[in-house]
């Protein structure tokens, strides 16, 4: 058994993470544990710090000796003191930027916490959760009987980007706002992100979002043999 425990931003990404991809692991005797991970000491406002994280990665690490640590959390939104926060923003690509994120905090956390270096899988999401549920807008809008009044209106703006991933990170394009606009009722985190996702299956996210695949697949690969 493989023990991993996942920070989690928020509640939507911990629900996701317990209801939708966790389950998918347990064949592999692979098991993820969310952890919700909170941005200050009331857990409202502000973004999360490279402190906090490193405090909590370097307790849980400490803590929990046999398990592995991961996260998931969003690129949109990401404080500005991560390292490598400054030089991601020279690269054209999404994915290049995330992959130099996640390289600077592997390095932080390990440093930081002097452990293995096999024990943190780092993950960032392009640029948030709910660009995901943008892998199949046909099965996003049958989440609610009126939202397929909005099909079209969701075929075209995933029309607009080369994958659910690229879906910008400006206030009022980010994937999350899309959906508030779009959606009615309106779509609420919480509630109806892992219902959707659930409808939309993990394998069609995979399918559609590489970077959120390359991260399945390194969580795969913890898997005893």
């Amino acid at each position: 058994m493989r023990e991993v425990i996942v920070f989690a931003e928020g509640p939507t990404e911990e629900r996701f993470i317990k209801q939708v991809v966790a389950p998918a692991l347990h064949g592999l005797q692979i098991f993820l544990k969310p952890q919700l991970l909170k941005t200050s000491q009331s857990g409202k406002g502000g973004a999360l710090s490279i402190d906090r994280f490193l405090l909590n990665a370097r307790n849980t690490l400490k803590q929990r000796p046999d398990a592995v640590l991961s996260s998931f959390i969003d690129l949109y939104g990401l404080d500005t003191d991560f390292p490598e926060f400054e030089g991601s923003k020279k690269l054209a690509d999404v994915h290049q930027r995330v992959a130099l994120l996640e390289q600077a905090l592997h390095r932080a956390v390990v440093q930081h916490v002097g452990c293995r270096a096999d024990r943190f899988v780092p993950h960032i999401q392009p640029y948030e959760y709910e660009g995901l549920l943008f892998s199949d807008v046909d099965a996003l809008a049958a989440t609610e009987p009126t939202w397929g009044k909005a099909l079209g209106a969701l075929r075209k703006v995933r029309g607009l980007f080369d994958s659910p991933e690229h879906i910008n990170d400006g206030y009022e394009t980010k994937p999350s706002r899309r959906l508030e606009d779009l959606l009615h009722p309106k779509y609420k985190k919480t509630t109806h992100g892992p219902r959707a996702a659930a409808h939309i299956s993990l394998e069609t996210m995979e399918r559609e979002c590489a970077h959120f695949h390359g991260w399945m697949n390194r969580l795969r690969g913890l898997a005893q043999p």
